[in-house]
């Protein structure tokens, strides 16, 4: 393990010594903040999408930026890397759980599993559905919400999956469709207070398989066409919109900090786990055929505006926090649920047929879907979810071998799919689980680096791969009683999960994750003064 002190006030000096700055960074603890001793506090939040390089990039050349008041006062994990796949769903159960996809069985916000029925079948025909927690099981796509009856949880039980329980036939709601529990759960039940803010109420995934983790989710529906002056529009349309969208959540954290509801109108008592994703910077690097300007990472206006918008976000927060007194007793971490594929764009290839405006030069519209191959080839699929991965259930499993070859000859032939690797057999076994539990995957792809399996007109980015882009992400844990410092060990999302739990001094052990299959750690390098 790698860990390097550094004064406090030049956090950051190796981000800056390469460009010949000098960064020198305040602190967000203010001079009236007195030692409160135990962390009672932790503010998780999720900048979905940004790298590691993202993160060297803003604090170098915004050297009194507030993740470098972060950074003075934090370890900064240069080496983070998100769960694989790499999507938001399996990206915040690693923050919560400490688990993987092999353990929480959660591969993707639309996956598969065989031993559910159809959402509406009444558990009737054959077992085997798709399993898609996203913005669909809403009840209506027009409202903010997601809508529904006062007082409900937004999802529509008609549109979710179902299973026989005890003979009764029941629709399965997220947070039952997961396996660990969560820091949540273990929170709430030492009796404290927690909330999370995020972009579908599909989120309640977060509660844990008891249902009881969150007492406050937030979670206004990015997908929904509730845009102001914008008749059909969602908020993922234009980067400006999701900045406006994002803000909602911003000012719900705003209010928790100062111990009251998301609205700002009941008292509630400022919650010992709360936070955040922000889309704004996914939504830059992706949607808008913006992105990035080149192979460093250079942003272009429109995701500089969206890196811009969240660090003063981050401010207002920390400033927050030092008005309420709260900056020492609370733990603040920022991370990434997942990366974006590819920032350079000439590595992008597309499904054949895209028409996407920023195809030429390197990037090109000549990939083949490798369900295409499969389908061609005499093997019927139960589900491909794809992006710049490929999860592929086999309708009959015993096809998995013939699968397998097809798709092997095709990468080591004219590789029309754009194949860097399959997983399948005794190694998808080991690091996924085995398919026969009905969850994983018969085959997972993972495509060369900058290939997209969409005909998208718009997106130029995607996640849920395994590669660099997908995985290296931001993470840096804050406190003012924290000397800054960087770890260089390689490290994971999922231990925060046990972290977060330790700081407000509970037992790590509580996860199963921890003392399970998984043995997940905690981050190394974060010692609080007072209490380590």
């Amino acid at each position: 393990m790698t860990i390097e002190k550094r004064p406090r006030a030049a956090v950051a000096i190796a981000f800056a010594s390469t460009l010949g700055l000098s960064l020198l960074a305040p602190s967000f603890a203010r001079a009236d903040d007195k030692d409160k001793g135990d962390i009672k506090h932790v503010l998780l939040i999720s900048v979905d999408g940004m790298h590691e390089v993202d993160l060297q990039r803003y604090v170098s050349s915004h050297p009194s930026s507030s993740l470098a008041r972060l950074l003075a006062h934090g370890v900064h994990f240069a080496d983070a890397h998100t769960s694989r796949p790499s999507d938001s769903f399996p990206g915040l159960l690693a923050f919560m759980t400490g688990g993987t996809p092999k353990t929480h069985g959660v591969f993707y916000d639309d996956s598969y599993d065989r031993t559910l029925f159809a959402p509406g079948s009444n558990c009737q025909g054959s077992p085997g559905t798709e399993t898609l927690f996203d913005e669909s099981i809403d009840y209506d796509l027009t409202k903010l919400d997601g809508g529904g009856p006062a007082g409900s949880s937004h999802i529509d039980p008609t549109h979710l999956p179902m299973r026989l329980t005890n003979g009764k036939c029941e629709p399965v709601y997220p947070h039952q469709f997961q396996r660990l529990n969560t820091i949540m759960e273990v929170i709430h039940e030492a009796g404290r207070r927690t909330a999370w803010s995020d972009k579908h109420p599909a989120y309640e995934i977060i509660s844990g398989p008891s249902g009881k983790g969150l007492d406050e989710l937030y979670a206004p529906e990015i997908n929904s066409t509730s845009v102001p002056g914008q008749p059909g529009a969602d908020w993922t349309t234009d980067p400006s919109f999701t900045r406006t969208y994002d803000q909602l959540k911003v000012t719900a954290v705003l209010n928790w900090i100062k111990g009251f509801d998301h609205t700002g109108k009941t008292k509630t008592g400022v919650p010992a786990i709360f936070g955040m994703n922000f889309q704004a910077v996914s939504v830059g690097q992706k949607v808008t055929a913006d992105g990035y300007l080149d192979a460093a990472a250079t942003p272009s206006p429109q995701l500089q505006a969206s890196l811009d918008f969240v660090d003063a976000s981050l401010g207002q927060m920390l400033d927050a926090l030092a008005d309420q007194h709260l900056a020492r007793d609370t733990l603040v971490i920022v991370g990434a649920k997942h990366g974006q594929s590819p920032i350079d764009v000439n590595k992008l290839h597309m499904l054949t047929g895209s028409t996407n405006p920023k195809l030429g030069g390197g990037a090109r519209a000549d990939v083949t879907d490798p369900a295409d191959l499969l389908t061609n080839g005499g093997v019927t699929l139960a589900q491909e979810t794809a992006d710049d991965v490929a999860l592929i259930w086999l309708k009959n499993q015993g096809d998995a071998e013939k699968a397998v070859a097809i798709l092997e000859a095709d990468r080591k032939g004219s590789n029309k799919a754009h194949i860097e690797k399959i997983y399948a057999g005794e190694d998808l076994v080991d690091r996924f689980g085995d398919p026969a539990g009905g969850r994983t995957p018969d085959i997972i792809i993972q495509p060369i680096a900058g290939t997209i399996y969409s005909k998208s007109k718009a997106k130029i980015a995607e996640h849920g791969g395994f590669a660099e882009d997908d995985t290296h992400v931001l993470l840096v844990v804050s406190n003012p009683k924290l000397a800054p410092t960087v770890v260089r060990e390689r490290v994971a999302n999922r231990q925060v999960a046990p972290t977060i739990l330790k700081a407000l001094g509970l037992e790590p052990d509580d996860l199963e994750a921890v003392r399970g299959e998984d043995h997940t750690r905690l981050l190394p390098g974060v010692r609080l003064r007072d209490r380590d």
